[in-house]
């Protein structure tokens, strides 16, 4: 999720209507069942001069269909920048997902969750993020190498908690602006690793993004075409909003990346006032994603105690101090570290088809300009229909190292719009099955569980 705030009028309205409630609906105790409970929490230390360190909370596979030790571990990084996983754990892909049940919160089993078979790893980044810790707004990473640096400490720092670990294959996964965090530690990792004894280095296995703000050039130039060919501008409006876009493309050409980043701001609020619409993040709502719900549930004092965070410690949904360190990072690309990372791993780019920010068509067209020997090859392969339980549920394009889904009937928030569908996806692609194998893997078939 990137840092921007929804229309004035969304919030005014969403005070009152907070207001109005029982003051007793959030202030007790929400229901929080033990087998909700992660089955790690901490902090990992990244500065230890200045105990600056990242927040986490582990949960354990829960039906493993292998070892433990040869168990896939997911690792999740949220979006913003300064957009808290807490967020992805709470309300998209964690085991258990906050609801609004006669106006009290509460939690209910997510039957789309991605630790059905494998461990799934969250993590607050960067410093300052959620419940992480920035001993000082200095420290906070200004750019995707400052951010590598801290997520390599921290990872590594968690697999050495357990000797499973270590052999466990990762998958770097996240969404949005994690567009570019996840590339950056995907590629860190594997430059690392080249200077690493075995037994010290990372096992990456591949990296995930999720409507992702990869390469911002690209991706702004593309706003004005997929509105107007979804209905929700004019030709009038088209030409306008390509002329503040084309602004925010010049900008990235004269390195001036804080202007550049504003342009692309103001293109979007121009985007915005033009549909009218709830939130660009998905165009069928009629109000913005509930996320607002987290807050609430974290704000509880049982809630910080089963998470192990301090009572005292106060959580935001994004940071705004996170997202002024990184205000000139944003209209940066990324698209080179996915270049390395196609070539020496795999890589999953998918995109819910309502998302009008970092959606399916900014996407494809990064994709397009990828300096990788099989680009033609991805190009020129069958986009092929994608079912899961015998329904329609999207489009895959599978060559090599590289594939590509689009999620039908989901937005941004892409697990929390089809959370079956979202972990049907994840699993096949780490484990290589239906539309994500390889040639000799073809007739390998799908198993996602009895509620399918």
């Amino acid at each position: 999720m990137e840092t921007r705030k929804a229309p004035i009028f969304f919030y005014l309205i969403l005070s009152i209507f907070l207001s109005s409630l029982p003051k007793s609906s959030f202030s007790k105790a929400p229901f929080f069942p033990k087998e909700a409970l992660p089955s790690k929490t901490g902090y990992l230390i990244v500065n230890p001069s200045t105990g600056s360190a990242i927040y986490y909370a582990f949960y354990e596979a829960q039906q493993s269909t292998s070892a433990l030790s040869q168990t896939p571990l997911l690792v999740w990084l949220q979006g913003g920048p300064g957009c808290s996983s807490m967020l992805g754990n709470l309300y998209e892909l964690g085991p258990w997902r906050v609801h609004r049940s006669n106006q009290t919160i509460k939690l209910e089993a997510n039957k789309g969750a991605w630790n059905r078979i494998f461990g799934l790893l969250f993590l607050d980044n960067p410093i300052g993020t959620g419940f992480s810790i920035a001993a000082s707004p200095q420290e906070i990473p200004r750019d995707q190498h400052g951010v590598a640096e801290h997520l390599f400490v921290a990872i590594k720092a968690f697999v050495t908690m357990n000797t499973s670990f270590k052999s466990r294959p990762i998958y770097i996964t996240g969404e949005s602006y994690a567009g570019k965090y996840v590339p950056a530690i995907g590629s860190y990792i594997l430059t690392k690793n080249r200077r690493l004894l075995e037994s010290e280095r990372v096992n990456l296995a591949g990296v995930a993004i999720g409507n992702g703000l990869t390469d911002p050039k690209t991706q702004v130039a593309t706003h004005a075409l997929n509105a107007y060919f979804s209905g929700l501008i004019n030709e009038k409006q088209k030409a306008q909003l390509e002329a503040a876009q084309e602004e925010a493309v010049k900008l990235v050409d004269a390195r001036t990346w804080a202007d550049a980043t504003n342009a692309r701001n103001e293109a979007l609020e121009m985007l915005q006032s033009m549909t009218g619409l709830a939130t660009l993040y998905d165009m069928r709502r009629k109000i913005p994603y509930e996320s607002e719900l987290v807050e609430r549930f974290l704000s509880n004092v049982e809630v910080k105690k089963a998470f192990g965070v301090n009572n005292t410690a106060i959580w935001e949904e994004c940071s705004y101090a996170v997202e002024a360190a990184l205000h000139e990072d944003v209209m940066k690309s990324a698209r080179p570290m996915v270049e390395v990372l196609v070539r020496e791993s795999k890589v999953l780019l998918y995109q819910g088809q309502c998302d009008l920010r970092d959606g399916v068509v900014s996407v494809e067209a990064w994709m397009r300009k990828l300096n990788w020997e099989g680009i033609s090859g991805f190009l020129a392969s069958e986009r092929k229909v994608w079912k899961v339980g015998g329904e329609l549920a999207g489009y895959v394009q599978k060559w090599k190292s590289l594939s590509h889904v689009v999620v039908l009937g989901a937005g941004h928030f892409v697990p929390t719009d089809q959370a079956v569908n979202s972990q049907a996806m994840i699993e096949d692609w780490v484990l290589e099955r239906g539309l994500f194998a390889g040639a000799e893997n073809r007739n390998r078939s799908s198993n996602h569980g009895p509620y399918l």
